[in-house]
């Protein structure tokens, strides 16, 4: 599966491909390998972030894009960090933490309005893919 889209930074509109290779089902939920600029990633979107998406209505392509190209990335409760993407009015939230092969494990994911949580953008407590 290939993704392309744009990333907004500011004024600054940047475009973006990712591609993810492989879904794998585990008990805890789903690992997307993924491919970006000749890296490979692996992201754990556990069963109840993939529920939480379906009930906000945004597919999972869109909160891997906001996981790896945040606007900003705010720290969390108990060492979980929280990568923000706007969308219109709305800001997607994913909530993730890292396993003990240090990958990422998205634990939740809402769609809140922007106003509310949204920063600024380019805090970056922590990148995904840098």
């Amino acid at each position: 599966m290939r993704m392309e889209g744009f990333i907004m930074t500011g004024y600054l509109q940047l475009d973006c491909m990712l591609n993810i290779i492989k879904i794998e089902e585990k008990e805890r939920g789903k690992v997307y390998h993924i491919r970006i600029n000749k890296k490979d990633i692996e992201i754990m979107i556990t069963w109840h972030a993939m529920d939480r998406s379906e009930i906000w209505g945004l597919d999972i392509e869109r909160v891997i894009d906001a996981l790896i190209y945040p606007e900003e990335v705010v720290i969390g409760h108990r060492s979980r960090y929280i990568a923000h993407k706007r969308v219109g009015e709305h800001l997607i939230r994913a909530v993730y933490e890292y396993d003990e092969d240090g990958n990422p494990v998205v634990i939740t994911v809402y769609f809140p309005y922007a106003e509310r949580y949204y920063k600024g953008g380019g805090t970056y407590a922590d990148k995904i893919f840098a």
